[in-house]
């Protein structure tokens, strides 16, 4: 604790300070206090004199690129250099141009592709034709190793600048989910780049290559229910996998599940090529089983665009680009032999995990974890087609051993026991808040508990609706707002039931409550951000440009959290 006299200097200095200038002192002071933690961005570098202004970006979807770019920031400044520091979407991509040094951190979404936010960045560099001959620039890559396009929006970004003449500081940098010490040597080698000549510079020291291999475990899953009731359009399964080692995980955490293919759907496709099972072919300079390796490592179902171009080419037929089936690509544009079949099964991508937020708790489920699932369904020429893992987990066999591995989600935890928490989570977005309070009323946390929760109906949708409703008996939820949309001729849903009680969410929110958001991206998150902003600018009298600094800021702080897909 500060004295009296320095509290108070403090105080303000922070009142006095603008948003720009706050941001700053907290990566100068991480800069400062890091070290002693030894966990993250351990700089040997010594302090030397750096004559050079660096812009470092961001682009993110969880928000670590931002985490990271804001604490590099801090260590840049500590060092003595000039840094700008700004999210790429508002930077202007059009003076790139301008730029001596630019140092870019950004994440990869879905198949390869970049953050929202990077989109109009990412779009100009690779619409425009640039000299960017003066640009020295590095690129550090934020991705997952379990799926095919690892930290491609990175090398997209690191290809495209090299093209348009612009030299790397730095290589590129490709960090899987346990990012910290690549991250660090990454910026030990940015920091080493910038010192004013080349004989100051240290030699930067190479980490040993770490294996991205994921510790997996193995449990048997030994219930499975459907949540909704009958006459409900949809289909959302409880699902609870027994373990005897236990599993490493925190609330807001997810696992990662391989989803395998249908055996009926694999002997089909077999059969339309006339390959027998049996056939032993070499994947990746492996020796496989043929149906061994189309049932439990390949993905033939929606396949991306890319691999159906690839699949023209092969057949040497023009195909539309669109995602379809490798079941039906076989039907409508056929292979005309069998080794032509196999030539196919060489581009066909490992199958990807798909990630479901744990709603089971720690504390309250020993030798258990849980997950919420909704079995996806959309209708194709009159075809009822599923989610390939929602459907796999859906028909999974109670009494079947399962294997998962625990994706950590360091950007949506729990705050400190003591604090109050604002849970927004539609659907299966319920899940990770189930793990909130089922964690919270085992270990008897004394913050202030507040669920917005939102289905169709009441009757047939209302998940987990016996343990919210404990939880509201036994006080551990203080306030519970409900929104089931189809109840009434006017669709009513979370955003509106928060906009109605605004003067309390403001209320709890200005008292240091936390803010979490779980579901669909778009539009459910989006139009929650919209109500809060309402809710920011009719409850707090502020503009609009502040209620959006004020939910920036709130994120900053970690006090408003997202885990939308």
């Amino acid at each position: 604790m500060l004295a009296e006299l320095k509290l108070k200097t403090f105080k303000e200095l922070v009142e006095n300070s603008s948003r720009d200038e706050l941001i700053w002192m907290n990566g100068f002071l991480s800069g400062i206090v890091i070290p002693e933690s030894k966990t993250i961005f351990e700089s040997e570098v010594k302090s030397t004199s750096f004559t050079k202004k660096i812009t470092i970006s961001y682009a993110t979807e969880t928000g670590n690129s931002k985490k990271l770019a804001v604490k590099l920031a801090g260590i840049a400044k500590q060092k003595g250099i000039t840094v700008k520091l700004t999210a790429i979407d508002q930077f202007k991509p059009e003076d790139i141009v301008k730029e001596e040094y630019f140092f870019l951190i950004i994440s990869t979404q879905g198949e390869g592709e970049p953050p929202e936010q990077a989109l109009k960045f990412f779009n100009y560099i690779h619409n425009e034709e640039l000299n960017l001959e003066k640009l020295n620039f590095g690129v550090l890559a934020l991705g997952d190793s379990s799926y095919p396009l690892f930290c491609q929006a990175g090398e997209d970004v690191d290809r495209r600048l090299t093209q348009l003449g612009a030299k790397p500081s730095v290589s590129l940098k490709k960090c899987d989910v346990d990012y910290a010490e690549d991250a660090n040597n990454w910026f030990e080698s940015v920091l080493n780049s910038l010192t004013e000549s080349p004989s100051t510079q240290k030699e930067v020291k190479t980490l040993p290559i770490k294996s991205n291999v994921r510790k997996s475990y193995s449990g048997k899953v030994i219930t499975s229910i459907n949540l909704n009731d009958t006459g409900s359009s949809k289909e959302t399964y409880h699902i609870e996998i027994s373990t005897e080692e236990t599993v490493d995980y925190l609330p807001g955490d997810a696992i990662g599940i391989f989803p395998k293919n249908e055996q009926s759907l694999v002997t089909n496709i077999l059969q339309t090529v006339g390959i027998d099972s049996s056939t032993e072919i070499i994947y990746k300079e492996k020796n496989w089983n043929i149906n061994d390796l189309l049932v439990n490592h390949l993905n033939v179902l929606n396949l991306p665009i890319r691999i159906t171009k690839e699949y023209a080419k092969i057949v040497n037929q023009h195909i539309p680009e669109i995602r379809i089936d490798l079941f039906d690509l076989l039907r409508i544009y056929p292979v005309t032999k069998p080794a032509l079949f196999l030539e196919i099964v060489q581009v066909l991508e490992p199958i990807q995990p798909r990630l479901y937020s744990i709603s089971s708790a720690p504390s309250a489920n020993e030798g258990e974890i849980h997950i919420t699932v909704a079995r996806s369904a959309t209708e194709v020429e009159d075809q009822l087609k599923f989610g390939f893992c929602s459907n796999f987990l859906a028909l999974f066999e109670v009494g079947k051993a399962i294997e998962f591995y625990v994706h950590k989600n360091e950007s949506f935890k729990l705050p400190e026991d003591d604090k109050h928490i604002i849970l927004i989570g539609p659907g299966t977005g319920i899940a990770p808040f189930r793990s909130f309070l089922a964690e919270r009323d085992a270990t008897g946390a004394t913050g202030h508990n507040w669920l917005f929760f939102g289905e169709q109906h009441f009757e047939t949708d209302f998940l987990y609706q016996t343990e919210i409703q404990n939880w509201a008996m036994t006080d551990l939820l203080q306030n519970v707002n409900l929104a089931f949309s189809r109840d009434q001729e006017e669709k009513i849903y979370v955003q509106d039931r928060l906009k109605e009680q605004g003067a309390q969410v403001w209320y709890w929110i200005n008292n240091g409550a936390y803010l979490y958001v779980c579901g669909t991206k778009d539009p459910m998150s989006k139009d929650v951000e919209k109500a809060l902003l309402d809710i920011f600018i009719s409850n707090g009298n502020k503009s609009e440009e502040e209620a959006k600094a004020l939910l920036e800021h709130l994120a900053d702080e970690g006090r408003y959290l997202k885990d939308v897909y």
